[in-house]
């Protein structure tokens, strides 16, 4: 398995994963599949250096992908991001996730990062799991916040400082 930054031609299965949690799980609130002409300007996003988008590849297919994001948009936010991590269904369970999470902590600490937050949604025991392997400590939850599958959902904030 190879680790690396992503690149342009990587979108299409970048949306292909990100549409697997949308449609099957409860790891985004976003209800319906996005285009990739949509998340375009997501993934431009991630080509400034300061928020990293890196990929797990093995030969040319992308297992999955991890990034850093605004935490919040306040100045004095700067030093924190947010991790995300998607994983393609056909490869979980392959340790690709800590794979890359410790590449994009290593990124996060070169750029000087303080924080890094993870929202999580109650009942991701595996995301859970895998964030307190690293570190990471339940910092907060916002109940009922997100209506998706038919139930209320409730988001938990987990911490890592740098």
């Amino acid at each position: 398995m190879n680790i690396r930054k992503a690149k342009q031609e990587d979108l299409p299965a970048l949306v292909s994963i990100y549409n697997q949690a949308v449609q099957n799980t409860t790891a985004t609130f976003d209800l319906d599949p996005v285009s990739i002409e949509s998340r375009q300007a997501w993934f431009d996003e991630h080509m400034d250096e300061r928020f990293p988008l890196i990929v797990a590849e093995e030969g040319s297919a992308v297992m999955g992908y991890a990034s850093l994001s605004t935490y919040r948009p306040k100045p004095a936010y700067n030093r924190t991001v947010e991790v995300s991590v998607y994983i393609d269904e056909q490869h979980h369970g392959k340790g690709i996730g800590k794979q890359l999470l410790t590449h994009i902590m290593e990124m996060a600490r070169a750029l000087d990062y303080h924080v890094i937050m993870a929202g999580i949604t109650s009942g991701n025991d595996i995301s859970v799991k895998l964030h307190e392997q690293f570190g990471f400590v339940k910092c907060g939850e916002m109940k009922e916040v997100g209506f998706k599958f038919g139930s209320w959902q409730d988001v938990l904030f987990y911490q890592l400082i740098l």
